[in-house]
């Protein structure tokens, strides 16, 4: 019995001893528990074409977008050479067509001198573009480099 008491007394001086031998670490700064830790940081904002409601331009009247004035001693080639040097077209395949937000979610292969090929969201304007665009659909499209927006579709034979 005696070594058996004696094992138990000396287990708790050896598991007291343990306990009260071990302290935490105090925080450091850098530890997202210190109270007086600074907040995660912002990342940089994306330079993808996906967008948010404060990127979405605002509407302009029907009379500003329908009225397209050829610039005094500019010739129909001269302005069409000038808007193809801000707009890429590409190929893909449309994963999901989300009209609450005027956007369309295209599996895209290489634009290049654009963009690699990827799988990313992009908005659409006019958003009439997309009437009969379904998840599924083989389409070529226009990005307007400077509205961020891809301006027009064209559905391909599979």
């Amino acid at each position: 019995m005696s070594t058996q008491s004696t094992s138990i007394v000396f287990s708790l001086f050896l598991l007291t001893g343990c306990a009260a031998a071990y302290q935490l670490p105090p925080l450091t700064m850098q530890h997202p528990a210190h109270p007086e830790a600074m907040a995660v940081p912002e990342p940089p904002p994306s330079t993808t074409l996906a967008y948010g409601p404060a990127d979405r331009p605002a509407p302009q009247p029907a009379s500003n977008t329908a009225q397209h004035q050829i610039p005094h001693g500019m010739h129909g080639s001269q302005l069409s050479a000038q808007a193809s040097q801000h707009t890429v077209a590409g190929e893909g395949t449309v994963i999901a067509v989300v009209p609450s937000s005027s956007q369309l979610i295209v599996d895209h292969k290489e634009i290049k001198g654009f963009m690699e090929a990827m799988t990313m969201g992009y908005r659409v304007d006019p958003p009439s573009l997309l009437e009969g665009v379904n998840a599924g659909d083989t389409i070529r499209f226009t990005i307007d480099t400077q509205r961020k927006a891809i301006i027009k579709i064209v559905k391909l034979k599979r």
